[in-house]
């Protein structure tokens, strides 16, 4: 026995098998003692932002994303431990958050927006006055109107970190598995490789500039040539990304049928700090016509040089006129957004015929409450400030399809696949152990579809391949393949006559002409996969071609020869 476990271990198939199988269990990594909860985005403009945390790249491997530890000292085990600790936080509180990376210190801040209201209030000054007919100084009373301010806390910041349960491996699962949202879209008119690239760093650009990471973006095409975007993000808002994509984002504004300039090229510069952006101090919030309440928003903008020569161009000639004691150019500027008009704005007579770089742009945002009218102007102005930033799209996509996956749901698909994954594993064992009654085919073959396993997930570990569901249904396939190319082998190596005079390189020869033919068969069948449905079946296609060529190249020869060593003597 021990010469016959010798002769295994010095087969260079298996030898072979045994170098992948260690490289793919480097690769995944698994560490069921990882402490903390793992960042996945950092808020812009937030406590941790400013304090330098980095939010991870998209491509960053799971267990190489930096992890929190402690918050003042206070050990985070989870993520509901995470939020129950920064629930806790007091406004202007020095925070001290421990990292696997190092220690961040952080202030908390509140959310607050002053919003001026469509009211006065009256008040009572008193101020000293220095008299200088009588040289003393008294005190005047007097009565004071001023506009009516209230401010509104938006919420307690949550120092900007979204966080998650740490993974315990490299393997990247998908929106099926840890939540979030997939859109799939879909060009208006037909575009060339270029302008598909340019559109996936488009939508890249925009999606990060608005704070949103975690981001895949990769373009498709089906069986009928119809082209396709896929965009997946972990733990997003569906509507707000519906909203943010769904926009081809062309920006213009207009004197007259005049384009003055664009977003993009001719936006040099656009503020989001609360020194030049928020609600307009001026018009603030007010009642709404119709019932509910309305806010208006103002940022400010910087224009190149050319679109500021544009602007004076087209406001030299222009008159000017008076109203409410203000004087005015006779045109507006008219704002419009996928050209649909969204604003316009008085131009002051100040701007006539100059060539200013620096302006204003102004929009609403309304609701059934005061503060909730606050919130979406703010989002309003938010979105717009990123499509400007960003420019317009090359061209308008129009939304097919969306899926929102709870995380819940992603955890409970993860325990039913672990689950069925065993199920398959201990019914293949025992169908093999009735079939065969030799623990020298049935131990062999266990080892070898868990081989092949292990080597699947570490071959999408190494590459970066998100599992979710798609790709569980690949592997599940490939162990099927497995199973029976491997009866094949075993039914060629030990069928038929007495094991004393197999000619055993001519048996085995014959099993893998047959399981090499459908092996072939199997992978030709995949690949209009890859091309169909948009390629939502992309996963399962590349999964199962994947396993299959494992099982062909690496383990299925390897089983061979253990069953070879094992029953020839």
């Amino acid at each position: 026995m021990n010469r016959k476990i010798k002769k295994i271990f010095t087969n260079p198939r298996i030898i072979i098998l045994i170098i992948c199988l260690v490289l793919a269990v480097v690769s995944i990594s698994p560490n069921l003692n990882v402490k903390g909860v793992t960042i996945r985005n950092v808020v812009a403009n937030s406590s941790a932002s400013i304090a330098g945390i980095i939010g991870p790249t998209p491509n960053a491997r799971p267990m190489n994303r930096e992890r929190i530890l402690a918050i003042n000292n206070v050990v985070i085990n989870d993520v509901e431990e995470y939020y129950g600790v920064v629930e806790k936080l007091e406004i202007n509180q020095t925070v001290h958050v421990k990292t696997n990376r190092g220690l961040y210190k952080l202030l908390m801040r509140a959310e607050t927006e002053e919003v001026v209201l469509n009211e006065t209030i009256k008040r009572i000054v008193t101020e000293e006055v220095f008299d200088e007919a009588t040289n003393k100084t008294e005190n005047v009373t007097r009565i004071v109107e001023e506009p009516k301010k209230e401010v509104y806390v938006l919420g307690v910041e949550d120092i900007g970190l979204r966080v998650y349960n740490p993974p315990k491996t490299n393997i990247k699962q998908g929106l099926d598995l840890q939540g979030g949202v997939r859109v799939l879209l879909k060009p208006e008119e037909k575009v060339s490789k270029t302008y598909t690239d340019d559109l996936i760093s488009s939508l890249n650009q925009r999606l990060n500039v608005y704070g949103l990471s975690d981001v895949v973006i990769r373009s498709s095409n089906d069986l009928s040539g119809n082209q396709y975007i896929l965009i997946e993000l972990a733990g997003a808002n569906e509507e707000e990304v519906k909203e943010l994509i769904a926009k081809q984002g062309k920006f213009e504004a207009k004197v007259g049928n005049n384009t003055v300039f664009r977003g993009g090229e001719d936006i040099t510069y656009v503020c989001r700090s609360a020194d030049c952006s928020g609600i307009d101090p001026g018009r603030g919030c007010g009642v709404a016509a119709g019932g509910g309440y309305v806010c208006r928003f103002r940022f400010s903008i910087s224009l190149s040089p050319e679109a500021a020569e544009r602007q004076a161009s087209l406001t030299r000639d222009l008159e000017v006129i008076v109203e409410n004691n203000d004087e005015y150019l006779s045109e507006k500027l008219y704002l419009y957004l996928d050209d649909k008009e969204v604003d316009q704005l008085n131009i002051g007579a100040d701007l006539k015929g100059r060539a200013v770089t620096d302006i204003q742009i102004s929009g609403t945002g309304g609701g059934a409450t005061n503060q909730e009218a606050v919130y979406n102007a703010l989002q309003n102005m938010k979105k717009l400030q990123t499509m400007l930033i960003t420019g317009s799209l090359p061209v308008k996509l129009n939304i097919v399809k969306t899926d929102n996956v709870s995380p819940v749901l992603g955890e409970e698909f993860v325990n039913n696949a672990l689950f069925m994954g065993l199920l398959i594993l201990i019914s293949v064992a025992v169908m093999v152990s009735l079939r065969y009654r030799k623990i020298q085919i049935t131990v062999p073959m266990t080892v070898s579809l868990i081989s092949e396993v292990v080597l699947l997930i570490g071959v999408a570990s190494i590459i970066g391949w998100n599992i979710d569901l798609p790709a569980i249904a690949g592997i599940i396939i490939a162990i099927g393949t497995g199973v029976d190319h491997q009866i094949v082998i075993a039914d060629e190596t030990i069928g038929g006559r007495s094991v004393q005079i197999f000619d055993w390189k001519k048996r085995i020869k014959k099993a893998f002409f047959i399981i090499t033919a459908a092996y072939l068969t199997t992978v030709v069948a995949m690949m209009p996969l890859i091309f169909a449905g948009a390629g939502l079946l992309k996963g399962f296609a590349l999964t199962t071609i994947i396993g299959v060529s494992i099982g062909i190249f690496i383990t299925r020869p390897a089983f061979a020869n253990v069953v070879e060593i094992l029953l020839r003597e």
